[in-house]
C-alpha cells in the first residue's frame, strides 16, 4: 500500500505508531496541524541522519588520533603493555570500567581483544573525557596534544569544548531524539573544526560530501500564530 499523506486516517495511525509524547514536540511547533507536523518530523529524521553521516567520520579520526598518540606516548617511555592496559595509572576508575566493558563485548562476540578492536568498541564519550581538565597534565600535555597539529588556538579547551558539544548530539541522536531545536549550522561547524584541527585534508573532504548544509536549507518554515491584539 502507499501512504496517503492527505489522509486522516493514515496520519492518526502513523501518530499511533510513533506514540503521542513523540510527536508533542513537533505538534507545538506545526500549531497542532498534523501534516505540518509530520514534516518538521521528517525533516528531523532527514538532518539526523546528514548529521550521523559527517560526525561518524569525526568520531572515527578522533579516536585513531588519540590511540596513535597514546600508543606512541608508551612507545617513547619503553612501556610494553599497551596504553589501553593503563601501565602508568593515568586513568580514572570509570574510563577503567569503560575498558572492562570493551574487553567483554569483544569477548562475548568471539574477537580477540586487541588494542584496535578494543578502541574501536568504544564510546564516543570514553575520548570526550580524555579531553577533560583533569587530564591536561597527564595527557593532553605529554601526548594528546601532538594529535592536533592544526588546533588554533592550540589549547586543550579549544578543543574540547566542541568535542563536547558533538558528545551531546551524538547521544541525541543515537536515541532517536529531535535535534531540530540545536544550532545544526554551528554543529556543523565543530565537527569540521574538529576534522581541521587533525587534518586539513580530511575537513576538505568531509566539507565536500556533507549533505547537511543542503538539508539545513529546506527546512519547514515554522508556523506563526497571530498574537490576539490588545484591546
Amino acid at each position: 500500500m502507499e501512504f496517503d499523506r492527505s489522509s486522516s486516517i493514515h496520519l492518526g495511525k502513523l501518530r499511533r505508531g510513533f506514540s503521542s509524547p513523540r510527536i508533542a514536540p513537533y505538534d507545538l511547533l506545526a500549531a497542532n496541524d498534523a501534516l505540518r507536523s509530520l514534516d518538521l518530523y521528517e525533516w528531523n529524521t532527514a538532518v539526523s541522519a546528514a548529521c550521523y553521516a559527517t560526525l561518524q567520520g569525526v568520531e572515527i579520526a578522533l579516536r585513531n588520533t588519540v590511540h596513535d598518540q597514546l600508543t606512541g606516548y608508551h612507545l617513547r617511555r619503553g612501556l610494553p603493555q599497551p596504553w589501553v592496559d593503563d601501565p602508568l595509572r593515568l586513568l580514572d576508575a570509570r574510563r577503567h570500567a569503560d575498558l572492562r566493558q570493551a574487553r567483554q563485548r569483544l569477548q562475548i562476540q568471539g574477537y580477540p581483544a586487541e588494542p584496535d578492536r578494543i578502541v574501536a568498541a568504544l564510546s564516543f564519550g570514553f575520548w570526550n573525557y580524555l579531553l577533560s581538565g583533569r587530564y591536561e597534565h597527564t595527557l593532553w600535555t605529554p601526548a594528546l596534544r601532538l594529535g592536533f597539529p592544526h588546533l588554533t588556538p592550540p589549547r586543550r579547551h579549544a578543543l574540547a569544548y566542541p568535542v563536547s558539544r558533538l558528545h551531546r548530539l551524538r547521544n541525541r541522536l543515537a536515541h532517536h531524539e529531535p535535534v531540530h531545536g540545536r544550532d545544526l549550522a554551528r554543529d556543523h561547524e565543530d565537527m569540521l573544526f574538529v576534522l581541521g584541527s587533525i587534518s586539513p585534508t580530511m575537513r576538505a573532504w568531509a566539507e565536500g560530501n556533507s549533505a547537511l548544509p543542503g538539508v539545513l536549507g529546506v527546512r519547514p518554515a515554522p508556523v506563526r500564530i497571530p498574537l490576539p491584539r490588545c484591546p
